[in-house]
């Protein structure tokens, strides 16, 4: 990010180019097609890549702002249900039949929760309240990179149902850790 720090380049136009990308990679998916598949994927990396960028830019520049926070909170959201949804929808006509899309919006649901409780747990605490431990140098949130991994290795259908019940524990899980806080403040 050193290269664009003397730049017209904001934080927050990173942070649209992400979302372009997050919707253009669920739409890439949804086509169905193998091809399509591999692509949305590689527009999906290229997606989380800016999402690290905008916040990387914004603090070697200076430009964190509570709405920029959000702002990349919002896009991480769309991009990463949307992500689900797309691949739910591209995979309807394989092996899965009609439970693919139901598969893909149950994990896209699940992920719009997590990032609910994560917000409102932001909104009672502050930015990052939420934040799980890093361990060996990877975020909990990393793990969106398996995404696009298991896509190219021909595991989207695996993945699909992976998701469709990962996503709803990890949203419990989140929702007890903000009824946690909120019995803990009151």
């Amino acid at each position: 990010m050193r290269p664009l720090i003397d730049t017209p380049v904001t934080p927050n136009q990173l942070t649209t180019l992400r979302l372009a990308a997050g919707i253009a990679a669920a739409a890439a998916l949804a086509v169905g097609d193998e091809a399509w598949r591999y692509a949305g994927a590689g527009i999906f990396v290229f997606s989380v890549v800016l999402d690290r960028a905008d916040g990387e830019l914004a603090r070697l520049t200076g430009k964190t702002t509570p709405w920029g926070h959000s702002y990349d909170l919002v896009a991480d959201l769309v991009s990463d249900v949307l992500i689900f949804i797309g691949l739910g929808l591209g995979l309807r006509d394989g092996g899965l039949g009609s439970w693919a899309v139901p598969l893909g919006v149950a994990a896209g649901a699940s992920v719009a929760a997590i990032f609910w409780l994560v917000m409102r747990i932001e909104s009672l605490e502050g930015a990052r309240a939420a934040e799980l431990k890093s361990y060996w140098g990877f975020d909990v949130d990393d793990a969106i990179l398996l995404v696009p991994i298991a896509i190219w290795l021909g595991w989207s259908e695996p993945l699909l149902i992976a998701a469709s019940i990962g996503a709803p524990v990890f949203a419990a899980f989140f929702f007890w850790m903000f009824r946690r806080r909120l019995r803990a403040a009151g």
